[in-house]
């Protein structure tokens, strides 16, 4: 029975299955994500009153490529294939970047670029803890 934090902490599962549970959270945000992004390609949904041909040609653009990658990194991350990680911070880096350096064109959202960084520290801390926690098993 856990009676305190310290019990949940001994109890919990190694940190390589906390890391494939978070990386098949991310997935499911992903495809859904992506599957957004379809129904604004199709027409089935519109984006701040717009429909998808007559946005401007940049967020066409950024919408057709989120489209595709966000259903390839999903389905990458729920493999937990490394090539999965790479194409989710690849999209990361690049929502950041556009709502940044090009916000004047797709316009700022610091509480999404936020909430980018924080699930690649939190990425980062559960594979660290999870190389960590390999080294001390092996030797």
């Amino acid at each position: 029975m856990i009676t305190s934090f310290q019990d949940l902490i001994e109890t919990r599962p190694p940190w390589s299955t906390v890391l494939i549970w978070y990386l098949r959270g991310i997935a499911i945000l992903l495809f859904a994500g992506g599957v957004i992004y379809w129904a604004r390609i199709i027409g089935v949904v519109e984006w701040r009153g717009f429909w998808f041909w007559e946005m401007p040609l940049a967020l066409q653009g950024a919408i057709v490529f989120f489209a595709v990658l966000d259903l390839v990194a999903a389905t990458g991350l729920w493999l937990t294939v490394t090539w999965g990680t790479v194409m989710w911070l690849f999209r990361c880096f690049c929502q950041i970047v556009m709502h940044t350096a090009f916000s004047d064109l797709y316009g700022r959202r610091p509480y999404e670029i936020t909430f980018y960084l924080l699930t690649i520290a939190i990425f980062a801390l559960l594979a660290y803890l999870m190389g960590r926690e390999n080294r001390e098993a092996a030797g």
